[in-house]
């Protein structure tokens, strides 16, 4: 898969791609909003050229005190990144590398904000279920994971919702069935867990 390639369904705005964003940026714009006073961490797995958080920073009043860091194997999406984040108010680390391994979040975690964006509907489902049981490592209580999927069939998204409440998290938005994507996002209602490091979450399959 070229990614950057990926990226440019993005300049349509009638595609499910823009949609898909469109849907992430509002539930990140909530957790922002409902973020209490004070420094306000994320981050960001598969970030790609961070579009999703980054285009939200750019007139959210909250940036300010956002403190990111974006995990992305492809240097040339990492680059763009980079170049989006220095103009924002917020304190952004874009992080070329290995989303899938936990060391790339420590000392970032556990962050107010998690986006799991991209990756579900590039992993296998039990690396989708092994990620989300892992999701509370990367949240403080009270936080926020954001997340993608597609709904194609197999529909996976009945059984992940079934692993957010494992793991502890409740439903705060999931997108409808026929939207032509999936969004969902979740707020973390159990005890604080640590990283484990040293792990590999998932392996892309494509």
């Amino acid at each position: 898969m070229d990614w950057v390639d990926w990226h440019g369904a993005y300049a349509d705005p009638s595609s499910s791609l823009s949609r898909r964003l469109t849907a992430v940026r509002e539930q990140i714009r909530l957790a922002l909003d409902a973020a209490p006073p004070g420094p306000i961490p994320v981050v960001s797995m598969c970030a790609g050229d961070g579009r999703d958080l980054l285009g939200v920073l750019t007139d959210h009043p909250r940036a300010a005190d956002v403190t990111a860091r974006l995990v992305e194997l492809d240097p040339t999406l990492a680059e763009r990144a980079r170049e989006a984040a220095a103009a924002l108010p917020a304190k952004v680390e874009v992080v070329t590398g290995d989303a899938a391994q936990t060391d790339a979040y420590a000392g970032a975690v556990p962050a107010r904000l998690a986006l799991f964006c991209g990756v579900f509907g590039n992993i296998s489902d039990a690396d989708v279920a092994a990620t989300v049981a892992a999701a509370p490592e990367f949240v403080a209580p009270g936080g926020v994971v954001v997340w993608t999927r597609h709904r194609e069939e197999p529909d996976l998204v009945p059984r992940m919702l079934d692993w957010f409440a494992a793991a502890g998290f409740e439903p705060l938005f999931v997108s409808a069935q026929d939207a032509g994507f999936g969004v969902g996002a979740h707020r973390y209602a159990g005890p604080g867990h640590a990283l484990v490091p040293g792990r590999r979450l998932f392996t892309f399959q494509r």
